[in-house]
């Protein structure tokens, strides 16, 4: 995962700080990052917020947007993003949310869909993933595509 690094050296040279919450990742972006040394420098928090009243009490995301829209929606990935920064406010917050399967999966929201969003100096990118294979591909999928993310919203 390049990018990783890529994202670690511009944290650094910026001397900003990155948090994440997780749901269908369940820890597999923050294990990322705390892979590199050095991580407390720009490294704030991380969240694994896996069922619906985690992400409402750690992240504050509304039941309004959990029962309308659902966790596997661009409403709740966006509501985590904004909840990740009121909680830390990191420079930079990732978020995940999806169903990594085998089960779970409906017709409109089949296994591998993932929302994944990026909260960056006060705007929010969310965007949805269908990402084929396994429960573990499907969230090493979703673990990369979130530093893709990353890595675009700090070099815009």
């Amino acid at each position: 995962m390049m990018d990783v690094l890529r994202i670690i050296d511009i944290l650094k040279e910026r001397g900003e700080k990155i948090a994440t919450a997780e749901s269908c990742t369940g820890g597999m972006i923050a294990s990322s990052i705390v892979d590199i040394p050095g991580v407390s420098a720009f490294f704030d928090e991380g969240y694994v917020t896996y069922s619906n009243e985690a992400k409402h009490k750690n992240l504050f995301v509304d039941w309004e947007i959990l029962n309308t829209y659902g966790a596997v929606s661009e409403e709740c990935a966006k509501a985590m993003a904004e909840g990740l920064y009121r909680q830390t406010q990191a420079d930079v917050c990732v978020c995940s949310t999806g169903i990594a399967g085998p089960d779970g999966g409906t017709k409109e929201k089949p296994v591998g869909t993932v929302y994944l969003s990026c909260r960056y100096k006060g705007d929010c990118k969310v965007i949805r993933c269908q990402f084929p294979g396994s429960r573990s591909e499907v969230r090493q999928a979703s673990a990369e595509k979130a530093f893709q993310l990353v890595y675009e919203c700090l070099t815009k």
